[in-house]
């Protein structure tokens, strides 16, 4: 599904990334782990398009990253992701915010994924009036939105207690089972051992 070439990336002089190798295919769940300043979420960051690595190719599904005319186009219909942040917007609903990600998509389509995450009962709630969990939840719901082919998500039990850490493993395993491919980057040794792929980001390499 997604193959890097001889990855490499460099801040100023230092390289953060050194000559990575890496196949991603359709249905797995990959956790990338690694101390902080690793380069796990460089790494991260150029799998999902938000970064372009100083080196080295990219394909998705067999195309060439760099042949990809319209970058947000591309990341709308195929990425979904997830943050340690939810950057819900606190005076709009939730329906609104997961309209900020497609702002086509029908009362319909946004109560069946808030119903898959068991919050349809908060669609008209605004982001302020929910808890830190629930937000997660919609953020979650704004990555679902468009039937990504692939999620990223980055610490997105950072900020969360392990009742609603739990919920979000809950909640990734179900999307497993839906044939979501899911790549995360984390320090949560709990959620990395979900993971059916382990892959560790030390000085720069895998």
């Amino acid at each position: 599904m997604i193959k890097i070439k001889n990855i490499s990336h460099k801040y100023e002089k230092d390289f953060v990334l050194k000559n990575i190798n890496l196949e991603i295919k359709r249905g797995s769940f990959i956790a990338i782990t690694g101390e902080s300043g690793s380069g796990k979420t460089t790494l991260l960051s150029i799998l999902s398009t938000l970064l372009k690595p100083t080196s080295g190719d990219l394909y998705f599904e067999g195309i060439n990253y760099k042949d990809i005319k319209n970058i947000d186009e591309f990341r709308q219909k195929n990425i979904g992701f997830i943050f340690q942040f939810h950057y819900l917007i606190n005076y709009l609903t939730v329906k609104e915010n997961i309209q900020l990600a497609n702002e086509k998509a029908s009362d319909k389509k946004i109560e069946q994924v808030l119903k898959q995450l068991h919050i349809e009962n908060l669609i008209d709630s605004y982001a302020n009036e929910i808890s830190g969990g629930q937000r997660q939840r919609v953020a979650i719901a704004r990555a679902l939105i468009n039937n990504p082919k692939i999620i990223f998500a980055d610490e997105p039990t950072g900020n969360l207690d392990s009742k609603n850490s739990l919920n979000v493993f809950n909640i990734f395993q179900e999307l497993i089972k839906q044939g979501v491919t899911l790549v995360v980057a984390t320090h949560d040794k709990n959620l990395a051992s979900l993971a059916n792929i382990n892959i560790e980001v030390k000085d720069g390499q895998l």
